[in-house]
């Protein structure tokens, strides 16, 4: 690890706390480009935003298993930047089956994966497109600086974005992250940091490495998402390959 890195968790050790929240928009981000992110999807319930997620194909939308919890019906808004302007050229779509991973833990939110089967397909544009997940199971990199993205509230008692904000986010090596969130952390995750990061509403977007979909949004501090003192966690796409292949097929 870098000595940054090394001094900036050292400085997080002593705020050591057991609460987590799946409560996790996007803080000291950026607005990006309108539609340089082809793939990110809102997920609404009765058409207001309540997580992220992304196209991994034309048929399937990738999130986190806890953006359902209750809800009965969800529906997908897939090539929109700024969710306030009617005339973006969005297309909204139904679902027509769930498939939350059958161990995902409510309590722990281990395995917290969900893939959305469309009613339909969705067709590549200008706005709209699906990005790569990995194809074997390996860890990312220490010190790889990847993104996020999302509607998600810009701080943690402040309201949404209705323009897709992003931001850079680092990885964190997985001895480092278990010192700070201690029995939370399973094989199934991947850590990263950055002051700021995901808020309420980002959960089930795309953790972003190069080109590839790596992880999905799934848990941080409890109203801590402007001063977090502990690395953001993620669900590791790459550990539910064989999961995923079962439901989609090759992607």
């Amino acid at each position: 690890m870098t000595l940054i890195s090394l001094f900036l968790l050292a400085a997080l050790l002593p705020y050591l706390s057991h609460s987590a929240s799946v409560e996790v928009g996007i803080v000291n981000g950026t607005e990006v480009k309108p539609h340089s992110r082809p793939y990110m999807v809102s997920i609404q319930k009765k058409r207001k935003h309540v997580c992220g997620g992304f196209l991994v194909s034309e048929k399937f939308v990738m999130t986190a298993a806890h953006c359902r919890k209750k809800i009965k019906q969800l529906t997908v808004v897939l090539g929109a930047h700024d969710l306030s302007n009617k005339k973006d050229g969005s297309i909204r779509m139904k679902v027509k089956k769930y498939y939350r991973h059958p161990d995902y833990n409510i309590d722990t939110h281990d395995n917290d994966i969900m893939l959305l089967k469309l009613r339909g397909r969705a067709k590549k544009s200008k706005t709209v497109n699906w990005i790569s997940i990995p194809k074997r199971n390996e860890d990312i990199k220490t010190n790889t600086v990847c993104s996020v993205a999302g509607w998600g509230r810009t701080g943690s008692f402040k309201s949404g974005s209705n323009r897709l904000l992003e931001t850079k986010i680092t990885i964190v090596a997985k001895k480092q992250c278990k010192k700070l969130w201690e029995n939370y952390l399973t094989r199934r995750m991947v850590c990263a940091v950055h002051p700021g990061g995901s808020c309420k509403g980002d959960s089930g977007g795309p953790l972003v490495c190069g080109d590839i979909a790596v992880g999905i949004v799934s848990f941080g501090q409890k109203n801590m998402c402007d001063a977090p003192t502990k690395p953001k966690i993620f669900a590791k796409i790459s550990a539910f390959l064989p999961w995923i292949k079962s439901i989609i097929g090759k992607v």
